[in-house]
């Protein structure tokens, strides 16, 4: 005879399903968003002054400053990221959320407190530090003020050469200021160099010639929700092979995209938040 199940196995069944789906809202919820991963690799880097083999370079990408990521955590990883005494912080860009111009006030006390490089720190903006649509300059220019206030160099598309490195900063992809042909073709191909591009698409647009490097990029959360061993539901970038990590891409460059620190909704994953850690190395 079929084995039918009993009035009281089905509550059971549905009881333990309804824990499990409870364990794990509450687990995407209140703890991987706050579960920061550092993870760290070597930077090969043609051409690395011999002083600058073995230093270190720290990541931040994605803080998101505003209402859905708590402060306390950001200053908290802050904390964390300068104990490492990193020689060089890139912020990759999307510095806030915004929503209203009392975050101007968030983000400059949240900033007082960005780690720095004990030779230089740079930043870029990302497409959340323009406002709603990507289109209020005068967002971008307040953030990109008050980062320079922390003591954050702003690179919007230009380059700056920080304790004999240089740095190449794109502005946001998804902005109206994002023009990076000119500063590639000017300092692309300086062999001791690190570009900043906060989309990893803007890796694909055709103005890389020359360019034989890394390029440091955010912006995907590593696809925030992802389900084990299946592509993220959702991805902001038209090249959906670029979730996170690293990437060999065309013309001897190499790319690593970062899953960030914080997030805009306050879930995760199976995409903890992330500071990358580099070691630079020299090559011939």
């Amino acid at each position: 005879m079929p084995n039918f199940l009993t009035r009281r196995q089905a509550i059971k069944t549905l009881a333990s399903a309804t824990a499990g789906a409870a364990a794990i809202g509450l687990y995407t919820w209140r703890i991987e968003p706050h579960w920061l991963e550092f993870t760290f690799f070597d930077m090969p880097i043609a051409g690395l002054p011999q002083e600058l083999d073995g230093k270190t370079l720290a990541q931040v990408s994605d803080v998101h400053v505003g209402p859905q990521v708590d402060d306390a955590y950001l200053l908290e990883t802050f904390r964390r990221v300068q104990a490492f005494h990193p020689d060089f912080v890139a912020f990759t860009g999307d510095f806030v959320t915004y929503r209203n111009p009392s975050q101007f006030d968030q983000l400059r006390r949240v900033l007082e407190h960005a780690p720095h490089g004990q030779l230089g720190t740079v930043g870029i903006l990302g497409n959340h530090d323009y406002g709603y649509h990507w289109r209020m300059l005068h967002v971008a220019d307040q953030v990109t003020d008050i980062a320079t206030a922390a003591g954050i160099t702003m690179l919007r598309n230009q380059a700056t050469v920080v304790g004999g490195l240089q740095f190449i900063g794109l502005d946001d992809l998804w902005s109206p200021r994002f023009d990076p042909a000119a500063v590639i073709a000017q300092n692309g191909k300086v062999p001791a160099s690190v570009a900043l591009c906060h989309n990893p698409d803007g890796a694909d647009h055709p103005v890389w010639d020359g360019f034989q490097s890394w390029i440091l990029a955010g912006h995907t959360h590593g696809g925030q929700c992802k389900p084990p061993f299946l592509p993220p539901p959702m991805l902001p970038v038209d090249n959906r092979r670029y979730v996170e990590g690293e990437f060999d891409l065309s013309g001897n460059r190499r790319m690593y995209i970062s899953r960030g620190v914080g997030h805009l909704l306050r879930v995760r994953f199976n995409a903890r938040p992330e500071v990358p850690i580099f070691r630079l190395r020299r090559t011939t």
